[in-house]
């Protein structure tokens, strides 16, 4: 298309220039009119292609390209030390000057805090000004590489080397992203240099001085890309080949230790076939074998220990064995450890907590009196569970802490919430004013249990911003169901955690005193009713009024 319009503007010029040079000179409307369509034809070549710059553009901000972003940084900081240097230039002249005025003395206090805000972000920014790409474009860094020594390390080198390959794969698309987005550039940049060709205004000379820079920055930063992948390549090629030589001896090693290892096993285990041919005395057969077991379990130690004794690392490594054979035979010990650390940092139970612990098919609750490395410490209160299952209260039960992972555990005073639901059930008889009744229990339970209501309420809009809340009605709650022998008023209130008895038994009686009070509602409860009839005399059947 450009072609197509240089050559119709060379056309319309000859076609010009011959009319000119005709003996029928052109007039002023000609002359006008071919102006006119020359500037028509330029405008429509430069929103051509202000029309494919902004495709341009816009593929290049849809790649979101971490380049741009550290480039548009770099600007940034640019804009923000010439900003910096004008107020310092301004407060020197407003300070020297020995009389200023109201104003310049307000404006001298405002720059002083500005100076102090475009300081802090110079220091964020302080590499951005000098190398807008320096992080991009230093390759991965490679630590000093240990040599593999001992089996451990195998699985060490396999996890380096997967790393070192993968941080390599990165830094190559983050050049290959680098190219791409350089080839953008020249093609906005060929499209800019057109439009300056023609543009007689020179509207887009600024972005085109401004596309340069940025071009020469990006391709300065891909050279030096190109020369360190090739290095980086080379020098991972070679720690590539250094740990897979480790490998394959350590490998070999720990082949030759298995065979001598197996040996060993083989001896002894026919060591043992003799004892017992051959040593009937069941005492003297028990204690050989216990020798030759100690034997060989002490040789096969000593082999590990002498085939990696040349470092420490290697005692580092039998011991490391070693102590995974105690952890798999003190494993209570250690989960209980393991559970002490997730009860203190964890934070769902504390000294003074309220519990509720199921053990072997019974239920403890009481306080927390401590938390050891192994074992919680809670003293048995008197509770619902001690009053209809224990009965028994006031014992000190010890918990391993290993429960927190395989046993019930209620929390009743977990975080700031120290309040319970309880409730008090009273069954009255079909014929009652149920109604009432119900309206009798709430009144009840609202006047003793208000108190722990309110602190309910506060407890709970607390934790909201913890824990999701859906349901948080903490007013008491009166239910009504049919029993077999009545209607049962379930009355369910919220009160003390520590203290739940107490409420409970002056809410039952306070709830019997006002049922007993009022006509139409009776107490039911278990009764058996006894019909009783006379039933006449009768003679036997084999009597007779005949005497004999």
């Amino acid at each position: 298309m450009s072609k197509i319009f240089f050559y119709l503007l060379i056309a319309s010029s000859l076609l010009f220039s011959d009319i000119l040079k005709s003996e029928v000179k052109p007039t002023q409307e000609e002359l006008e009119r071919i102006k006119i369509e020359q500037e028509r034809a330029v405008k429509d070549k430069i929103s051509q292609l202000v029309s494919e710059l902004k495709v341009i553009e816009e593929r290049i901000s849809k790649r979101d390209s971490v380049w741009i972003k550290s480039y548009a940084s770099y600007l940034t900081s640019l804009e923000v030390r010439e900003s910096l240097d004008k107020i310092v230039e301004r407060i020197n002249y407003l300070q020297k000057k020995r009389d200023k005025s109201l104003s310049e003395a307000d404006e001298l206090n405002a720059l002083l805090g500005r100076e102090k805000i475009l300081t802090s972000q110079i220091e964020k920014l302080k590499r951005k000004d000098s190398s807008p790409f320096s992080n991009l474009i230093t390759p991965p860094n490679i630590d000093e590489i240990a040599s593999v020594t001992n089996p451990l390390d195998i699985f060490m080198g396999i996890s380096l080397m997967k790393t070192l390959d993968k941080d390599f794969s990165d830094y190559v698309l983050k050049k290959d992203e680098l190219n791409k987005l350089i080839i953008l550039l020249r093609a906005e940049i060929n499209i800019y240099t057109q439009i300056e060709a023609i543009d007689t205004e020179h509207k887009y000379k600024e972005q085109l001085d401004f596309k340069l820079k940025q071009l020469e920055r990006f391709e300065s930063a891909l050279d030096t890309m190109n020369v360190t992948v090739d290095v980086y390549e080379k020098r991972l090629d070679i720690i590539t080949v250094n740990i897979n030589k480790d490998i394959e001896v350590q490998i070999l090693k720990l082949i030759k230790i298995a065979v001598t290892i197996f040996v060993v096993f083989l001896i002894f285990f026919l060591l043992k076939l003799i004892i017992k041919k051959y040593i009937k005395d069941n005492e003297r057969f028990y204690m050989a074998n216990k020798i030759i077991t100690f034997i060989n379990f002490t040789l096969i130690i000593l082999i590990l220990f002498f085939s990696y004794i040349e470092n420490a690392n290697y005692l580092v490594t039998i011991l490391g064995f070693a102590s995974a054979g105690i952890a798999i035979a003190m494993k209570d010990w250690f989960m209980s450890i393991l559970g002490w650390l997730v009860i203190v940092f964890g934070g769902s139970v504390h000294v003074g907590d309220r519990i509720r612990v199921d053990m072997d098919g019974m239920q403890y609750v009481g306080d927390v009196m401590d938390i050891s490395l192994l074992r919680m410490t809670i003293l048995e209160d008197i509770t619902l569970t001690a009053v209809t299952q224990n009965r028994r209260a006031g014992r000190i039960i010890f918990i391993p802490n290993n429960y927190i992972f395989t046993r019930m555990i209620a929390n009743y005073t977990h975080s700031s919430l120290k309040t319970v639901w309880d409730g008090v059930k009273i069954t009255i008889t079909f014929d009652s004013n149920h109604k009432k009744a119900m309206h009798l229990a709430k009144e009840i339970t609202k006047k003793f249990s208000k108190g722990y209501t309110d602190i309910t309420r506060k407890q709970l809009n607390k934790l909201r911003s913890n824990y999701s809340l859906k349901n948080t009605n903490v007013e008491p709650r009166i239910f009504s169901f049919i029993e077999p022998n009545g209607i049962c008023i379930d009355a369910w209130y919220l009160t003390n955690a520590y203290g739940t008895l107490t409420l409970r038994s002056v809410i039952s009686t306070e709830i019997i005193d006002a049922f007993l009070a009022e006509d139409d509602i009776t107490i039911a409860y278990p009764t058996q009713m006894l019909h009783m009839e006379a039933s006449a005399k009768r003679k036997p059947p084999f009597e007779s009024d005949e005497v004999v």
